[in-house]
């Protein structure tokens, strides 16, 4: 375990294939159904994946690959890839729609059946507006809630899609546990991107649609394969998602995996730390400019994963994002610039440091980065908030 100002890490020396941490949720058939519904969607192109070879070149490792979800739809992030699997998910079932039939021709021929339904959802901005461009091109109504110190910007995009959207004054757990009371109370369906006990397979389906983002990686690059993967994680969601289906590739060698925290939301990082086994809550305002890792408590589903799995936990400074920010919008050479919010550029943001910073060098050596490590970062987000995204990069 390393300490330091800007950057903590923990490592995980009982980190195991995927395959025997008891929880499995992907394989070919499914991920072959989540990109045949993607695929269907209006406006569907995969994002891009850029090859940073100029910087790789200067900080002396063989790849760093980066999956620009800025360009995902209109929406600016990649949460719609889960947010629309999950609610098809639940429109199939209320229709009886089988798996292989499912795709958005299909259940908006069926459209006045389900019009009537109400999503509503917790977010910090991202999943949120995902929430309501998916229930308005099903037909269907959204509700969202935000947590306290939500940006205006945020919660306007989410409202330009038709979705009832307000700013609660609670941090985000306790507006999950909001909208959740309100689901309940109003007979409105819960799309949440966190599972816990009895709420497992909404999440489920959410972790699912993200495995999109390998599905294309693959197919963009079909003769990469990573020696190292950096991932973001707010509940875990994401982070556990690529962990399963990458290690759902029996066939190829496993790649050192690492999530990435902020310090004022380390759940996963706390929750190793007090090494009981169990999820751990971090409690209070979760301060840090990286709204979308602003979750105080990991998805039960999530964890299982990534506890047995992750052969890091790292938590950073909001210091690091920023890094990460100025960076990807000022490449080195010709490599290709990408607008990357807060909580987008975290991951790159941390490789730089740990590959420039000799201070880190423990650290480099525990996650075995040298010069033929191919690194593969997702950024997760664009300029969701443009104007904080300008004060930071200017």
């Amino acid at each position: 375990m390393s300490f330091n100002k800007q950057i903590k890490c923990l490592f995980n020396p009982s980190a195991t294939s995927f395959d025997s941490c008891g929880f499995n949720i992907v394989d070919a058939k499914i991920a072959q159904s989540v990109s045949r519904f993607h695929k269907s969607l209006p406006g569907y192109t995969p994002t891009p994946l850029v090859s940073l070879s100029n910087l790789a070149n200067f900080l002396n490792v063989k790849n760093i690959f980066i999956k620009d979800e800025s360009q995902r739809f209109e929406l600016n992030a990649f949460k719609v890839l889960g947010a629309s699997f999950a609610m098809a998910n639940v429109l199939s079932k209320f229709l009886g729609i089988n798996d292989t039939e499912l795709t958005m021709e299909t259940l908006l021929a069926r459209k006045d059946e389900f019009s009537h339904l109400t999503f509503v959802t917790a977010t910090d901005g991202n999943h949120g507006r995902a929430v309501a461009w998916a229930a308005q091109k099903f037909g269907c109504n959204a509700v969202v809630f935000m947590p306290r110190g939500s940006s205006a910007a945020r919660l306007s995009a989410i409202q330009e899609y038709g979705a009832e959207a307000s700013i609660l004054d609670c941090n985000y757990d306790d507006s999950v546990l909001f909208a959740e009371k309100k689901a309940k109370e109003n007979d409105w369906i819960l799309i949440q991107d966190t599972a816990w006990a009895g709420y497992e397979e909404i999440p489920i389906h959410i972790m699912q649609g993200y495995f999109s983002l390998l599905t294309e990686i693959l197919s963009q690059a079909p003769k990469v394969w990573p020696t190292h993967i950096f991932v973001q994680t707010g509940v875990g969601s994401l982070a556990a998602a690529i962990l399963a289906h990458v290690h759902s590739f029996s066939d190829r060698p496993k790649p050192v995996f690492a999530t990435v925290e902020a310090h004022g939301a380390p759940c996963f990082y706390n929750s190793m730390q007090t090494g009981d086994g169990n999820p751990h809550k971090v409690c209070g305002d979760l301060n840090t400019i990286m709204a979308g890792l602003a979750c105080g408590l990991p998805s039960t589903t999530a964890w299982e994963i990534l506890s047995a799995g992750s052969d890091a936990f790292i938590s950073c400074d909001d210091d690091i994002a920023k890094s990460g920010m100025r960076i990807l919008g000022n490449p080195l050479g010709n490599d290709t610039r990408i607008v990357s919010g807060e909580s987008g550029a975290v991951s790159l943001g941390l490789v730089y440091t740990l590959l420039y910073n000799d201070a880190y060098q423990d650290i480099k050596e525990e996650l075995k980065l040298d010069k033929n490590s191919k690194i593969l970062i997702f950024s997760t987000e664009g300029d969701t908030d443009p104007d904080h995204y300008r004060q930071i990069v200017w």
